[in-house]
């Protein structure tokens, strides 16, 4: 008898602990089924902050500094004389600094028009999949420039020589290889280029990036000027560039109309045609250095 008491004791301590694992697994297939997803974040939607002329919605990562050299040579069809554009070139040198790796602000100068500028950019969405779905970034981007340029026949004010960009930047990455922006933008200047012209004008940008091997890729940008300026003359801005990465590095090859490298400039007055091969020569080359920790053990 004491046997037997001895086994329904040890048989119930068995099924006690057979029903407690059984009830764990139960409660751990239960929180599993309870715990979301999680949201994946999109990166690298484009390799820079330029496309070509214009910005990207890509910011860099906090305590980041970017300086970027940008130079446009003559029109190709000026001949040999001016070895198809060669002799001449337009430089902005820019310096870029990311306060969060959201908020980005920046300065540069540009030789054409001795154009001083300063822009703010701030990304507001980030695609995503996942528990929060989101189908496109979105990065807000103001500009606004000083043009220092000498006109003798005209009295400038300061208020005369300034002019103002503000885009909203939306873009989405379809795949690894592919992927498109577009750049609803409005210009103000306070000088328009004739006294029958608005001071105001909207544009619609589109743009895209097709990579063609891990470190290379082809790119578009257009825009299309909404409620151009009544006097002949001047162009949509089109360009077609090629950027190649190497390291902290990329390097933009490109081919335009426009000659400015500010939004204020080749948006609203692109004197260019593209298709009579007023075309432009250039290219951008940007530097990144690591002046802050970001936290992910990387520092310049």
């Amino acid at each position: 008898m004491c046997f037997s008491f001895r086994f329904g004791v040890v048989l119930g301590y068995l099924v006690l602990l057979a029903g407690c694992a059984y009830g764990q697994e139960s409660l751990l297939d239960q929180l599993e089924k309870e715990v979301e997803p999680i949201s994946d974040l999109t990166y690298g939607t484009f390799k820079g902050t330029r496309l070509i002329n214009g910005h990207t919605v890509e910011t860099r990562g906090a305590g980041n500094l970017d300086f970027i050299i940008s130079h446009r040579f003559g029109r190709v069809n000026s001949g040999g004389y001016n070895f198809f554009g060669l002799d001449d070139a337009n430089v902005r040198l820019g310096l870029e600094y990311s306060f969060t790796d959201d908020l980005t602000v920046g300065i540069g100068r540009n030789s054409f028009q001795k154009v001083y500028d300063g822009f703010l950019k701030y990304k507001l969405l980030k695609q995503q999949s996942g528990r929060k779905q989101l189908p496109v970034t979105m990065t807000w981007y103001s500009n606004m420039a000083v043009n220092t340029f000498k006109r003798p026949e005209l009295p400038m004010t300061f208020e005369r020589r300034l002019a103002y960009a503000n885009q909203l930047l939306i873009a989405r990455k379809f795949s690894e290889g592919l992927s498109l922006q577009l750049m609803p933008s409005y210009v103000h200047q306070n000088l328009a280029p004739t006294a029958m012209d608005k001071n105001d004008l909207f544009a619609l940008g589109i743009g895209g990036r097709l990579k063609l091997t891990p470190r290379t890729s082809l790119n578009m940008e257009y825009y299309y000027r909404l409620n151009p300026y009544d006097g002949d003359g001047f162009y949509n801005a089109l360009a077609i560039g090629f950027d190649i990465e190497t390291g902290g590095h990329v390097f933009q090859l490109q081919l335009t109309n426009a000659q400015s490298m500010t939004e204020t400039g080749f948006i609203p007055a692109t004197t260019g045609d593209f298709w009579n091969g007023d075309i432009h020569f250039g290219f951008n080359i940007s530097r990144s250095f690591q002046l802050k920790d970001n936290g992910k053990g990387k520092k310049w």
